[in-house]
């Protein structure tokens, strides 16, 4: 059994690695204090998007797309999460179920967003629905030839750089019917509703909007009446791999200032790394981020050798379960080990620690990820997780 990343994979790697360290790195302290990026940072870091070809890395060269693997799209996340703020974000991608679309949306949305002309969010949450996507209200009623969509949706990540939301709705009401719908922003009857402030400082904003009988097209449904739920699934499936490679990457960067800091910090005659207390934290955090990465690599390999879709959508709830949760240990560790410095903005540690701690809750909280682990448990049995086949 051959564990090691092969030549491909590494060069990937490090080509991700040098651009976060050059092009995100360096603005995470602007981006903490102005809430956001001016336009000439984000141009700067736009451009390079493309010179290191991570632009719409997750989808395949027939969609315009860099074609990288599973497992080299889960190092490029890990790389990318390294760096505070969200500002991984402004690396673009695609969402997943654009792939479904017609050749018509294929051509409006898909292909232009992978190219970086235009921009999609996704909106699922509502404040009577999240984790349970059956409580949605949002509805679309077909009426005379056209959809009329009608709800209100919150926590729609990085819609205030977005043209394109993609809505998960009800239709005529029904939860038996989830479907997709493609709305544009500047559509009639599209307005934001407000634009929460949250713990984390991220690149772009979480706005909360209302859609009061917006008027769409035929061709602004995504798959079939009823397949939303589905795709949604598809979405989840991505993400959550996404959030694990992140938090594995934000755990190895505050474990590597921790390390650097209890080398160089002498106190009582010798470094802190010599007392036991401080070499026991290290250790500990050393051995978390290596069970993450192998619970990642393993299934990135999977993904790319054919694991089928349902066993993949069992695993990212595993995977992003552990990740997230590991990361708020180790953080926390590093956060202890800085002392007064891990407490202080200006320093990494601190942003990836009120980063980190929203990737317990978004894409499925734990005791989400939990549910669904327990019921594949119940269905598959327990060598779904035990097993290595």
């Amino acid at each position: 059994m051959d564990m090691r990343l092969d030549p491909a994979d590494q060069a990937i790697q490090a080509r991700t690695r040098e651009f976060a360290e050059r092009y995100l790195f360096p603005y995470e302290l602007e981006c903490e204090e102005r809430q956001g990026l001016s336009k000439k940072s984000l141009g700067i870091i736009r451009r390079a998007v493309k010179e290191y070809c991570l632009n719409a890395y997750n989808h395949r060269k027939e969609d315009g797309g860099p074609g990288y693997t599973p497992l080299q799209q889960l190092l490029i996340h890990e790389e990318l999460g390294k760096a505070t703020c969200g500002l991984w974000a402004v690396v673009w991608t695609a969402t997943l179920p654009l792939r479904h679309g017609t050749a018509r949306q294929r051509r409006d949305y898909l292909l232009p967003i992978i190219a970086g002309k235009r921009r999609c969010c996704y909106a699922i949450t509502e404040p009577e629905a999240g984790s349970d996507p059956r409580m949605v209200k949002t509805s679309a009623r077909l009426k005379k030839g056209r959809w009329e969509l009608s709800g209100e949706k919150w926590f729609v990540t990085s819609a205030d750089v977005c043209d394109l939301i993609l809505v998960h709705a009800h239709v005529d009401g029904d939860p038996e019917k989830p479907t997709l719908f493609v709305v544009h922003k500047d559509d009639p009857g599209v307005t934001v509703k407000r634009v929460p402030k949250f713990m984390h400082t991220y690149v772009f904003e979480h706005q909360e909007f209302l859609f009061d009988r917006v008027a769409l097209a035929p061709s602004r449904l995504l798959g079939k009446v009823g397949e939303g739920y589905e795709l949604t699934k598809d979405w989840f499936t991505d993400t959550r791999f996404q959030i694990a490679a992140h938090c594995t990457g934000a755990a190895i960067r505050a474990t590597e200032i921790a390390n650097d800091f209890a080398a160089s910090r002498v106190q009582f005659g010798r470094p802190i790394r010599d007392f036991q207390a401080i070499e026991f934290m290290l250790a500990d955090m050393a051995v978390e981020i290596m069970a993450a990465k192998s619970m990642l690599y393993r299934s990135g390999w999977e993904l790319g050798n054919g694991l089928e879709r349902k066993l993949a959508h069992a695993r990212a709830s595993a995977v992003k379960l552990y990740c997230s949760e590991m990361a708020g240990r180790v953080i926390d560790k590093a956060v202890q080990i800085l002392g007064g410095r891990g407490y202080m903005r200006e320093n990494p540690v601190e942003r990836l620690y009120r980063d980190i701690r929203v990737d317990r809750i978004w894409e499925g909280t734990s005791e989400i990820q939990r549910a669904i682990i327990g019921g594949q448990i119940k269905k598959r049995g327990l060598g779904l997780y035990t097993g290595w086949v």
